[in-house]
């Protein structure tokens, strides 16, 4: 038989309080006897009367048997202990009845012992107690429909916190969730905004770490990773670690709290790298009575060193006299000695309980006030109250509570205490209360000097990635920027004595204006160095990206413009020594430099191309982290600056192609030259030294400047000490032969003006003719070092004249002895006619003369006037006849000597005995001559 809604003197309503007592319908005898019971009916005199008892329903685990019983063991003093100290207070007008019934923290035997409360017992205005979570929590749920408030002194579990299911409970003790804006807040004080939690798979676990989700999405808190675990959590603590998670917040019971610090250990997650948060409320040295792994307690000790445990305060720190007069130092005193003398364990929850009484204290005189109003204000009616408009005030007058207690200030916030939570750091083997937060004005509060980090500061929340540029080293760049300094003075230098000396023979004849353009361009390679040294660390981005192309443009340019001039003086020399059929080849320095030019418009055009289709931009390239090397808690992530484009290959194959070609093309001209040995006009032995050098060095540096790609400081200094030694090589094979040879020997340049041709030039020269080559170079202008030149043979040709009289005395004076002179003299002559010879120095031309008397004579001397056969020498050697002869001798070689020099007669064109004041008997004996001519 289902009981009726006004069973045991409490109205019920059919879905809520019914449903409770029809569990136990199917027994009649109980159900009967509850029944029988006597009712209360509307009987409101508790509260008009004085020094009332009122009961109150205590609901705890009281069996030693049974989970929990230890914390109800040691609650029953501290209540026992405020009762006494309301009454002695004199503050109120009754007194308070507690009975205890005993859950035994089951399901079934709590749903029994709270029925026979309500049938059996006397009418409880209110509920205390409630321990297990899950016998708390049925029981919760139906109150209600009882109209009875429940006011738990140790259910911390999340559950209760839903007010749409449990409206009529209450708890002095602050949920598992009260934790969560404690740790918010403690994470917003170190700047950790970055954790990782790790969870047991249980309800109670999971229902804090859903409410700490909200809390920290509500503070802006990355939760990295949300790892979950039901027996072995090393798998899930090293995906935290994978994860880059410094913080991690854990919830989990001390019988795998041993398990996570085991793999922690084992995983090396604990040290000033990491920070454990964990539930505070385990026992005291859990690690030894929990451990269950196979790490000594030595690892665990070492993992657990400065992990981090919350939990609610059990006893406010602050010693002010709260409700009770007392001071919570004084109360612990008191309590202590109940235990003492009833001989049981204290509880952690015991402050609660005490200050729960205090609330039920408080509670009830105001409901008792309120009610006593509306009696005396209906006064001529017979005033009644029901027990709905009874559970109504009191659920109105708890929400209300606020005083200060043995664990804090006291006040409810729909129905959740808002306590005092307290941090404590495990500190070389025990734990260390370091601050607390207290709710009610959110404020946390470190203990100054207590919080220890195992590092020089508190960890990290995440492995900070510091970028660090790979930029060039200063003291480096500084070496190399001098090296490259002194490089420019000494292309200054060269510039200097170049245009110095630009009037000299030896330099007018190596074309000055092409080698200043060889020194630009060797200066312009010089000063893209300190472009290529300048990086992101000196320039900002927009400047560093305008400088990619400014320095590839300088470098470019420079060396073209530095070989473009080298080979295009190269060419010049080839040119005109190569074409010896034609009799003159007049080459300007306008030509050459158009030629150079025209170099520098394919450059530019190339250059200009590639800045519109696809300019060089700034790129960033970032490598693998890297440990920091001064041991911080940071890792370095470096990153290289570049630049590049799109389509960066095929502009540098462009490029390298043109410059490729370049160089061949002087290679080519280089050799052709080989045999051409003025000196002073021809550079094809140091061009061809230069070309190797730079062409070697070049494939050496970009290939190893591709390969050191990510070590700035190495590709930099290749890079440098490439164009250094490219550039100083080459200037100085064009420059310091000159400076020597000016400085040692100034005639050196004008010593070796033959054309020397090898073999099969030779044969290819035999087969022209004996006419005689005559080659002006373009440039002819006046040497003023010709004048100790032409000084010097000139005393050179008049010694020979004076050979050549006695000679032709001895022709004269001995015709008997003509055929051995021939035969011992022909040599001698032949010696002497072949000289080289130059030209006057007024006119400023030179010439080169080379005879070559054929071995057998073509004709005789001829016979001796008899008549002069007896005349003396003195006499003879004046005579108009003997001047005659040695004119019709002498002037042929000085005509085809200095007339091709000044643009005359063509050296090929006469013989050297077809003079028209030479005798005529002179006429039919000319030598064979060839005569080499080069004119400057």
């Amino acid at each position: 038989m289902a009981p009726s809604r006004r069973h045991c003197g409490w109205e019920m309503t059919p879905l809520s309080g019914c449903l409770l007592l029809s569990i136990l319908a199917f027994q009649p005898a109980l159900a009967k006897v509850c029944n029988d019971y006597t009712r209360h009916g509307q009987d409101n005199s508790w509260f008009s009367g004085d020094d009332e008892k009122l009961p109150i329903m205590v609901l705890m685990p009281m069996n030693e048997s049974a989970l929990m019983s230890s914390i109800s063991q040691g609650i029953e003093p501290a209540v026992q202990l405020a009762i006494q100290h309301i009454r002695e207070s004199q503050n109120y007008k009754f007194s308070l009845i507690t009975k205890i019934y005993d859950t035994e923290c089951d399901n079934a035997k709590g749903l029994r012992a709270f029925f026979d409360a309500i049938c059996y017992g006397p009418k409880h205005l209110m509920i205390f107690g409630g321990v297990c979570p899950s016998v708390t929590s049925i029981i919760a749920e139906s109150l209600e429909g009882w109209n009875l408030v429940q006011l738990s002194f140790a259910a911390t579990t999340p559950v209760l916190a839903d007010k749409k299911k449990y409206p009529n409970f209450f708890r002095t003790v602050p949920s598992d969730n009260a934790v969560n804006p404690a740790v918010v807040k403690f994470l917003n004080l170190y700047n950790w905004s970055r954790v990782g939690t790790l969870t047991q798979d249980v309800q109670r676990f999971s229902e804090v770490r859903n409410d700490l989700t909200n809390e920290l999405e509500k503070a802006d808190i990355q939760i990295a990773d949300t790892e979950s675990f039901s027996n072995d959590p090393c798998v899930n603590v090293k995906k935290l670690k994978d994860n880059d998670v410094r913080i991690i917040i854990g919830q989990f019971d001390e019988n795998l709290a041993s398990k996570v610090f085991c793999c922690a250990y084992n995983l090396n997650m604990y040290g000033s790298k990491y920070q454990w948060i964990i539930p505070g409320w385990y026992q005291g040295n859990w690690w030894e009575q929990a451990n269950s792994t196979n790490c000594t307690t030595r690892k665990l000790l070492t993992a657990m060193e400065g992990y981090i445990a919350v939990d609610f305060e059990p006893l406010s720190a602050k010693q002010v006299k709260g409700i009770s007069g007392r001071t919570p130092k004084e109360y612990e005193r008191e309590y202590s000695k109940e235990l003492q003398q009833k001989g049981v364990e204290p509880s952690k929850y015991h402050g609660f309980a005490y200050d729960g009484i205090w609330v039920i204290a408080k509670t009830l005189t105001r409901v008792m006030d309120l009610l006593q109003h509306k009696e005396r204000q209906d006064m001529y009616h017979n005033f009644t109250v029901d027990d709905r408009e009874v559970g109504r005030l009191v659920l109105d007058v708890m929400n209300e509570t606020n005083f200060y207690g043995v664990t804090g200030q006291v006040m409810f916030r729909n129905g959740e205490r808002m306590g005092t939570i307290k941090f404590t750091q495990f500190q070389e083997g025990q734990e260390v209360k370091v601050g607390e937060y207290n709710a009610i004005a959110d404020v946390l509060d470190l203990i100054n000097n207590t919080m220890r980090f195992q590092g020089v500061e508190p960890p990290k929340d995440r492995t900070f990635v510091r970028l660090q540029r790979r930029n060039i080293n200063v003291p480096l760049y500084s070496i190399l920027s001098v090296i490259t300094i002194l490089g420019m003075l000494m292309a200054g230098a060269f510039l200097f004595f170049n245009i110095k000396n630009r009037n000299h023979r030896l330099i007018k004849m190596s074309s000055p204006y092409m080698n200043n353009l060889i020194i630009l361009g060797g200066m312009l390679s010089y000063s893209s160095i300190f472009l290529f040294g300048l990086d992101g660390a000196l320039v900002s981005d927009k400047e560093f990206e305008a400088l990619c192309t400014v320095r590839t443009w300088i470098l470019i340019v420079g060396y073209t413009t530095a070989f473009g001039a080298m080979f295009a003086k190269t060419w010049r020399v080839h040119a005109i020594f190569k074409n010896v059929k034609m009799k003159k080849k007049i080459i300007k320095d306008q030509k050459l430099l158009i030629i150079v030019g025209g170099m520098l418009l394919i450059d530019l055009c190339i250059l200009i191309c590639w800045q519109i289709v696809d300019p060089l931009k700034r790129t960033v390239e970032e490598y693998s982290l890297e440990a920091d090397p001064q041991g911080r808690d940071i890792a370095i992530r470096p990153f290289l600056e570049h630049c590049e484009n799109t389509h960066m290959t095929i502009w540098l194959g462009i490029v390298y192609a043109y410059k490729g070609l370049l160089m061949l093309f002087g290679c080519f001209l280089a050799w052709e030259t080989r045999n051409v040995s003025i000196p002073a006009l021809n550079d094809s032995k140091y061009i061809g030294m230069s070309v190797y050098n730079v062409g070697i060095m070049c494939i050496i540096g970009a290939a190893v400047s591709f390969l050191t790609r990510d070590q700035p400081n190495v590709q930099f200094c290749i890079v440098a000490l490439v164009i250094i030694f490219c550039s100083t090589i080459t200037l100085c094979l064009v420059f310091v032969p000159k400076f020597i040879t000016m400085r040692t020997n100034p005639d050196a340049a004008t010593q070796n003006r033959r054309l020397k041709f090898n073999t099969n030039q030779k044969k290819e020269d035999s087969k022209t003719s004996t006419s005689v080559t005559s080659v002006n170079q373009a440039n002819t202008s006046r040497l003023d070092g010709l004048q100790t030149d032409n000084h010097r043979l000139r005393m050179k040709i008049t010694e020979l004249d004076k050979e050549l009289e006695e000679v032709t005395m001895q022709l004269q004076d001995t015709p008997e002895k003509t055929p051995y002179i021939k035969q011992n003299h022909y040599g001698g002559v032949n010696n002497i006619l072949s000289i080289r010879n130059f030209t006057d120095g007024k006119e400023g031309e030179k010439s080169i003369v080379k005879n070559h008397l054929e071995q057998k004579p073509q004709a005789q001397w001829g016979s001796m006037d008899p008549s002069r056969i007896n005349r003396g020498p003195l006499e003879d050697i004046n005579s108009p006849e003997h001047i005659q002869r040695r004119l019709s001798l002498q002037l042929p070689i000085l005509h085809h000597a200095y007339l091709p020099s000044i643009g005359g007669v063509d050296a090929s064109c006469t013989s050297p005995n077809a003079s028209p004041g030479s005798s005529p008997r002179h006429r039919h004996m000319p030598p064979s001559y060839r005569v080499m001519v080069s004119g400057l």
